[in-house]
């Protein structure tokens, strides 16, 4: 499946009767890379879980590639084009590299797996491996490889680089760069570390108490200390 254009509009969502994102609207075009930043607790993995069906809609509407995903379950909103790989990697961790990988494939052949070792050859050595046996960083390459087996049009990574040593969190980050930068899906990240964040996305989001506090490009946000430092409370340099 190509890249495909993601559309919210309106979408108010939560856990229950709570909403814990309001009224937010935006717009992704077909293989842009997008950035979703904002301090701990303010709606970012909420707004990623709603777009992936997980959560309870109150309003508003999600599309993707011209379809209409908001009636849809996460089930068939994968189905429809959108891959989800939410914090905590959900592997399968008694099944193998190679089992969990399969599970990726939906309908395509086997020799499809060869994608997932060229994106991440770290995992072609540890394809008899138990996922339970990998490292932090082996999991996370491996929640991401089996996501992308299924060729989603839009592709949600909620923090891929949670508690990765630099030299992994560098390798992941280059393989999401080289499939984005090749125009095979849209990726939107949530991701705490600012400066991969900043590096990666050609627009980004900060989210404040559920809503859209600021919308722009890295280089935007960059020239903006202020900006970082009262939505954000990091700096960009060191982050």
């Amino acid at each position: 499946m190509a890249a495909a254009a993601l559309e919210i509009d309106g979408l108010s969502a939560g856990y229950g009767p709570t909403r814990i994102i309001e009224a937010v609207s935006f717009s992704v075009p077909a293989g842009q890379r997008l950035a979703v930043l904002g301090r701990n607790g303010v709606g970012k993995s909420t707004l990623l879980a709603s777009i992936a069906g997980q959560t309870r809609r109150h309003a508003g509407t999600i599309t993707l590639g011209g379809i209409d995903l908001t009636g849809l379950g996460g089930a068939e909103r994968a189905r429809a084009g959108l891959g989800y790989v939410p914090q905590g990697r959900a592997i399968f961790r008694s099944l193998s590299v190679e089992e969990n990988l399969t599970v990726g494939l939906k309908d395509r052949p086997r020799a499809a797996l060869a994608e997932a070792y060229d994106m991440f050859p770290a995992l072609a050595g540890r394809r008899r491996h138990l996922g339970g046996q990998l490292s932090g960083g082996e999991q996370q390459m491996l929640a991401i490889a089996r996501t992308l087996l299924g060729r989603p049009g839009v592709l949600l990574l909620d923090e891929p680089l949670e508690g990765l040593a630099p030299r992994l969190g560098a390798e992941v980050m280059a393989a999401l760069t080289r499939l984005a930068a090749g125009g095979e899906t849209t990726v939107i990240l949530v991701e705490q570390r600012l400066r991969a964040a900043l590096d990666f996305a050609e627009r980004v989001l900060i989210l404040e108490r559920g809503r859209i506090a600021w919308s722009g490009t890295p280089a935007g946000l960059a020239a903006s200390p202020e900006t970082v430092d009262r939505l954000l409370g990091v700096g960009v340099a060191g982050a």
